[in-house]
């Protein structure tokens, strides 16, 4: 059974800076075709933040670009270094890994929030 463990997160003034980690275990690491970040806000539907695949091709929502940097540790393990952060980033952050087989994996979710 893989489980993606996180970690990171807080409260944050505007233009501060935050970093989240997240770990994969129960999963073979040729296995691993992308990880990356999520974020989900009340009323919205989940969106991509950042994601990192195999290789190091990296995707990041527009509103993030030049913001934040997504980058792999391991494997199984990525970092997600958050910048110059706004209030508008609030929300939980949600760790996710693609599988080569097609299916998805999806942490717990840690709780960032950026105060005005």
């Amino acid at each position: 059974q893989v489980q993606l463990r996180e970690s990171g997160g807080g409260l944050v003034q505007a233009g501060g800076s935050l970093r989240l980690w997240c770990t994969a275990s129960g999963v073979i690491t040729s296995n691993v075709d992308a990880m990356g970040w999520y974020r989900q806000t009340p009323g919205k539907q989940r969106e991509l933040v950042a994601l990192v695949r195999r290789g190091g091709i990296t995707n990041y929502a527009d509103s993030v670009k030049g913001r934040f940097t997504i980058s792999r540790d391991s494997a199984k393990k990525v970092t997600l270094q958050m910048n110059s952060l706004k209030p508008e980033d609030t929300g939980v952050y949600i760790c996710v890994l693609h599988r080569g087989t097609g299916s998805t994996d999806w942490g717990q979710g840690t709780q960032v929030t950026v105060s005005s």
